[in-house]
């Protein structure tokens, strides 16, 4: 089972970006895709269908924003939109697919780097997803996590440390709360198999050009699984040539049974 995690940041311009281009070289099984920022009806979905892929989506009710889709030449078994917690549904964050025992999860984390509102919102949102899977993993024990983080775990997968301790996506707060998420059962796939690879990043500001040109980047895309399918872990991988978006796509491949 080859898994892609990608933020797009907008899939009708990484379309024009030469996306639909990248996703005929059959990069994965699955794409799961975050901030997609339009609905199917927006899309030129006979294109992706013609490369073998079913389409599921799910949009925020707010045009143009957030939005989770997955891409699959794999039939689910089940397929489940949102989570039933309001606001992240009113968001579109979380979009489900079964494949027999194996659940995933491809969810898009709120950002707080708007200001202090939507960095409390981050906390509950947070909160509210561990919740949500600590569930679910009584009666889905298998479960793989897609998705943009919004959250630099540590030092190492972040260019400068120093001087962003204080920027959201690499606050305390948060870091605790993904170590908590990490020790209680779950397995950060790419640490996994790298753990002191550095330089490894999935995302570089916009702000300026020349910082993706010299990797000033931070890694906050995380493809990860439960600890019972931690034998199955063959690759993982961030392909950080691929440039239809500020983010790049990261990897996983799993020996399924």
């Amino acid at each position: 089972m080859r898994i892609i995690s990608y933020n797009v940041n907008g899939v009708r311009a990484a379309t024009k970006k030469g996306f639909i281009d990248w996703l005929a070289s059959d990069p994965a099984d699955i794409v799961c895709l975050q901030e997609t920022k339009a609905t199917k009806e927006d899309v030129d979905v006979k294109a992706i269908e013609a490369l073998g892929y079913e389409t599921y989506w799910f949009s925020a009710q707010k045009k143009g924003y957030s939005g989770v889709a997955i891409f699959t030449k794999i039939v689910p078994t089940a397929i489940f939109y949102g989570n039933e917690i309001e606001q992240s549904d009113f968001e579109g964050r979380v979009i489900r697919a079964d494949f027999g025992d194996i659940t995933l999860i491809n969810a898009y984390y709120p950002s707080g780097t708007s200001g202090d509102e939507r960095q409390q919102y981050k906390y509950q949102w947070l909160d509210e997803f561990y919740n949500y899977l600590q569930k679910l993993r009584e009666t889905r024990p298998n479960i793989i996590i897609t998705g943009d983080y919004n959250i630099a775990n540590h030092p190492i997968d972040i260019h400068d440390p120093k001087g962003n301790k204080n920027s959201s996506g690499f606050l305390i707060e948060e870091r605790e709360w993904l170590s908590k998420f990490y020790e209680n059962g779950w397995i950060d796939t790419f640490r996994f198999l790298y753990p002191d690879k550095k330089d490894s990043y999935t995302w570089w500001s916009q702000r300026f050009p020349s910082v993706r040109l010299q990797n000033k980047g931070w890694r906050i895309d995380y493809i990860s699984v439960t600890n019972t399918l931690g034998a199955q872990i063959k690759e993982a991988a961030i392909f950080a040539d691929v440039k239809h978006s500020d983010h790049c796509p990261i990897y996983l491949e799993l020996a399924v049974m």
